[in-house]
């Protein structure tokens, strides 16, 4: 770093993306969790007809967007704020709702953005450590004092906690903000959405790049009490109130008109998750049951590196953790039937060579 960066960034840890390979032609990638499927030519269509426009600046309400998405979830459009990707909306909600007499709790393996979004605004944060079997404990963030960041389904985990779980941690305190990151609920988990009509303390986020086909467009959102919604307002005018292209914007719409073709994309994604799931256990890897549209797996006949490495080496890309508990887990991202079978094939083939 030069020496004009600022000492309260000295210790900030950057989120890592996934691999993004500029030559795609002869890779499987599945490491970043993106849908194996383009958006809709209707959803495209929207967003053509927004480039007139552009010399413009963007509706920095987001009317058209907003509205839209209150009527898909019968909420007040009060309640809506669309941001740039579901990643900002978190981070306002860091800046909203945390401080260093409010600290931030999150699990221990979950969304590497957490930790990231508390070192960037001076909060102080606790990790909840996630059960042997990886799965997440309500009781364990009872009685502490913070706001709770919650992915449901986690990652890179898959599990998903029943909405019911949810809600008991939400009635627990009514004084602290309960975020639920439901980037993944798309792929068969539960929609914490209409607890928001109930409860004043919670706040859900979702995302477009996942079940929507449109991880490139940067389009998020979250849903919570119209108090709720107007203090992430504070916070995004007075950091970019044009946060949202028009042509995105539009997009946005024309996918939420158009989203029986994405949810049979959906159900396709769920399915080849299956077959997948079923077929690496026959081979004597542990799955863990996933809601989400990527598997997160082990073997004991493989370093989890290794097998990382091995699949590259044969042109397909998932992804491995470094971290302690993790080290021989990798998560594979559920693409089409075609790339599913060519996985599983790799795999074969490398444990084959390790006998």
């Amino acid at each position: 770093m030069s020496r004009y960066f600022s000492r309260k960034y000295s210790e900030l840890e950057p989120y890592t993306p996934g691999e993004q390979p500029q030559n795609m032609e002869r890779l499987i990638k599945l490491n970043t969790n993106e849908s194996p499927f383009p958006p809709s030519e209707k959803s495209l269509r929207y967003a053509r007809e927004n480039t007139r426009s552009l010399n413009l600046y963007s509706d920095p309400n987001c009317v058209a967007l907003t509205k839209k998405i209150a009527e898909t979830y019968c909420v007040d459009p009060d309640m809506v704020l669309a941001t740039n990707g579901s990643d900002e909306i978190l981070n306002f909600a860091f800046m909203a709702f945390t401080d260093k007499d409010n600290p931030a709790l999150f699990a221990d393996i979950t969304y590497g953005f957490y930790p990231v979004f508390a070192q960037l605004n001076g909060t102080p944060f606790e990790t909840i450590p996630l059960k042997d079997d990886f799965s997440l404990c309500i009781d364990d963030y009872t009685g502490r004092k913070g706001t709770v960041f919650i992915a449901n389904p986690n990652a890179p985990t898959g599990m998903a906690l029943p909405k019911s779980e949810i809600e008991r941690l939400v009635a627990q305190d009514p004084d602290r903000v309960v975020v639920v990151d439901e980037a993944y609920v798309d792929f068969g988990g539960e929609s914490c959405v209409d607890l928001t009509m109930r409860y004043p303390n919670i706040l859900v986020c979702q995302t477009f790049s996942k079940s929507r086909s449109f991880a490139g467009g940067r389009l998020g959102y979250g849903i919570g009490s119209k108090d709720l919604i107007a203090d992430l307002n504070t916070i995004k005018y007075s950091t970019n109130p044009y946060n949202i292209n028009s042509m995105t914007a539009a997009m946005g719409v024309g996918i939420l008109d158009d989203q029986g073709y994405y949810s049979a994309n959906c159900r396709t994604i769920m399915e080849n998750r299956v077959y997948t799931t079923e077929e690496l256990r026959n081979l004597g890897f542990t799955v863990l049951d996933s809601k989400a549209n990527f598997i997160f797996m082990s073997s004991n006949r493989i370093d989890g590196e290794d097998y990382y490495i091995e699949l590259k080496k044969r042109g397909i890309i998932v992804r491995h953790f470094n971290k302690a508990r993790l080290s021989n887990w990798c998560r594979v991202s559920i693409g089409t039937r075609e790339s599913m079978e060519a996985y599983i094939k790799a795999t074969r083939d490398i444990l084959g060579e390790v006998v």
